[in-house]
């Protein structure tokens, strides 16, 4: 079976969502990190509710270890994730913390199909780095310190976390169940966060724009955006649908440019090139089992009815 266009376009449209944050972040860099970013998954929780019972999605409650896969969720992908990359930028270019998500497929294309109990996929293995490197012509390279690195390699393990850690519990709980329980859970966490290190006065300081931005990241870039991308791993695995985090860069680049950026250079244009040739090369075939199918037999013949004997009279 082919992985089917309906399968990976969910995906790649969640990371072009992905790709339009970059530039909506930058309004809230002045804005509390924690207090803001609670009020964002907080109203993702609220829309991610009502559109469940309007689509009469039935939303599972965790049970026994599926508590720690999803706090595991909010945790790193989304709480420590904003704290690296807001923490990273004062000490690197922003296209040094862009630049290690982008290598996120490697590490999805090797852990992903293990948590799936199946090989990796040698197709998605050698067209995962051909994904980075595009990306990273796209984002560029920048100036950095030690510090930089450390929240860089901190933003790409949470990043990975994010997928990898959805993948025990999407059989059970869906799309639905994983984003919903997420995204309650890093609420909490966030608010926690925001009344032990930022003034409660913090959120009134915010303006109209930078609620405009954290109403878009939570309508489009969490609630639509979580909702496709699991959508994609759970029917593609986690390895082949890492290829697609390849997208976000190039949207990025693409709405920097249309929001008056410029036009890209030439290593943007190549690193394009060469992304859309990795996820080709990785994405087309068929499609990796997830386990092992039925066996096949070879139907047996059935034995034909033979017709009745004409019983001849006995012999006097």
């Amino acid at each position: 079976m082919n992985t089917s266009l309906r399968d990976l376009a969910p995906g790649a449209l969640g990371m072009v969502l992905v790709g339009s944050s970059v530039g909506v972040s930058r309004s809230l860099v002045h804005a509390p990190l924690f207090a803001t970013q609670a009020v964002r998954y907080a109203a993702a929780t609220l829309l991610l509710l009502a559109l469940a019972r309007a689509a009469r999605v039935r939303i599972l409650r965790p049970r026994g270890r599926e508590w720690l896969w999803l706090g595991g969720i909010a945790a790193t992908g989304l709480v420590l994730f904003n704290v690296a990359v807001v923490r990273g930028v004062a000490h690197a270019e922003p296209a040094v913390i862009a630049v290690a998500v982008a290598s996120v497929p490697v590490l999805l294309g090797v852990i992903g199909p293990l948590l799936e109990r199946r090989s990796p996929s040698r197709r998605v293995l050698l067209a995962a780095p051909v994904v980075v490197a595009g990306a990273v012509l796209v984002e560029g390279t920048g100036r950095t310190d030690p510090a930089g690195v450390a929240w860089a390699a901190l933003a790409l393990a949470c990043e990975a976390a994010f997928t990898l850690l959805a993948v025990p519990v999407l059989q059970r709980h869906g799309p639905w169940g994983v984003s919903m329980h997420a995204v309650w859970m890093g609420t909490l966490m966030l608010g926690v966060l925001s009344l032990c290190t930022e003034p409660p006065s913090g959120l009134a300081a915010v303006g109209p724009a930078q609620w405009a931005a954290a109403g878009y990241l939570a309508v489009m870039v969490t609630a639509v955006a979580f909702l496709l991308w699991y959508r994609t791993v759970a029917a593609v695995g986690a390895g082949r649908a890492g290829l697609l985090t390849g997208v976000a860069p190039l949207a990025a680049a693409a709405i920097g440019a249309l929001c008056g950026g410029g036009v890209p250079g030439p290593p943007v244009w190549l690193g394009l090139v060469i992304v859309v040739g990795g996820l080709a090369a990785g994405l087309r075939g068929p499609r990796p089992a997830s386990g092992p199918g039925p066996v096949r037999t070879r139907p047996q013949p059935q034995p034909q009815p033979q017709p009745p004997r004409e019983r001849t009279p006995a012999s006097p």
